[in-house]
C-alpha cells in the first residue's frame, strides 16, 4: 500500500460545513454535537469501533440520513433548509457504498449513463463519451458491454467509482467501499482511490484500511459513541494517538493485519 503515495497539493476553502449535527434513531442518539469543517480537495479517513456513527455521518452529508439538530452547509448550500437545496447538493456528491448496489439488469455502460442522461440532461453520445472515458479511469474499458454479475467483486465496485464520477462531483463519499471485497480484490479498488486522491478530489472515506489512511489521508478521525474523539495528520493519529480508545482501537486493528 505504502508503495503509492498520494501526491502532495493545495487545499482550498471549506466546502462542507458540520456544525453541532446530531441525530437519533428513536431513542438511541447515533451522533452527538458533531463540529467538522473540510476544505476543498482534503482527504479525510474515518475509523473508529463498529456502531460509531461513522457511517451515518457521512451519509447525512448527502441527506441519505436526516439530522436533528445542527446544520449542514455543502459547497455554500444548506442541507438542512431541505427541498431544491438536497438536489442541488447531491448534483455535486458522489458515494460509494459497502455493496456496490449496481443494476443488474443494465449492462456497465448503461449504469454509467443513467444518471447523467437523466440528472445533468446529457444526450446518449455524449454521456457513452463521459462513462467509456471513467470507465478507462477505474482501468475496465474493456468489461462496458458485460452486466454487473459477469464482473469479480473488485471490478463491480470500480464501476460503482466510475458510475459516481460520470455526475463529475465535487465531492466523493466512501462508505467503507473495500469491506464487502475478498482480500485479493481490495488492493485495485484502493489504488483507484488513491488515484482519485491524486487528482484532487474531495473525499470523505469510512474504512478500516489503515495503510490507505497512512498514505492517502491528510487527516485521520476518530469516531466512537457519536462523537468525534480525535483527529490529526496521519503522523500524528498513528505515532502519538491522544485519547485512550483510540489507543484500543488502534491496537486492536494493526494487530488484525489491517
Amino acid at each position: 500500500m505504502n508503495s503509492s503515495v498520494a501526491a502532495p497539493h493545495e487545499l482550498g476553502d471549506p466546502i462542507i460545513r458540520m456544525d453541532g449535527v446530531s441525530k437519533w434513531y428513536g431513542e438511541f442518539q447515533v451522533l452527538t454535537d458533531v463540529d467538522l469543517s473540510v476544505r476543498a480537495g482534503e482527504r479525510i479517513v474515518i475509523c473508529g469501533p463498529s456502531g460509531s456513527g461513522k457511517s451515518t455521518l457521512i451519509r447525512c452529508i448527502n441527506r441519505l440520513e436526516t439530522v436533528q439538530k445542527g446544520r449542514i452547509t455543502v459547497d455554500g448550500i444548506e442541507l438542512t433548509a431541505g427541498g431544491k437545496n438536497v438536489d442541488a447538493v447531491r448534483a455535486e456528491v458522489g458515494m460509494v457504498f459497502q455493496q456496490f448496489n449496481l443494476f443488474p439488469h443494465l449492462t456497465i455502460l448503461q449504469n454509467c449513463t443513467l444518471a447523467p442522461m437523466r440528472s445533468r440532461g446529457m444526450s446518449r453520445e455524449e454521456a457513452e463519451a463521459v462513462a467509456m472515458k471513467y470507465l478507462t479511469r477505474v482501468r475496465i474499458p474493456e468489461q462496458a458491454n458485460k452486466y454487473p454479475s459477469q464482473l469479480s467483486g473488485g471490478q463491480q465496485q470500480r464501476v460503482a467509482i466510475a458510475r459516481a464520477l460520470c455526475m463529475a462531483p465535487k465531492i466523493m463519499l466512501f462508505d467503507e467501499p473495500t469491506s464487502a471485497l475478498d482480500p485479493e480484490m481490495v488492493k485495485e479498488v484502493l489504488d483507484t482511490m488513491i488515484g482519485l486522491a491524486d487528482d484532487g478530489m474531495t473525499m470523505l472515506c469510512v474504512t478500516h484500511e489503515m495503510g490507505f489512511a497512512r498514505s492517502v489521508a491528510d487527516r485521520v478521525i476518530f469516531m466512537a459513541g457519536g462523537q468525534i474523539l480525535e483527529q490529526g495528520t496521519p503522523e500524528a493519529f498513528f505515532g502519538h494517538p491522544q485519547h485512550e480508545k483510540t489507543r484500543q482501537f488502534l491496537g486492536q486493528i494493526l494487530t488484525s493485519g489491517h
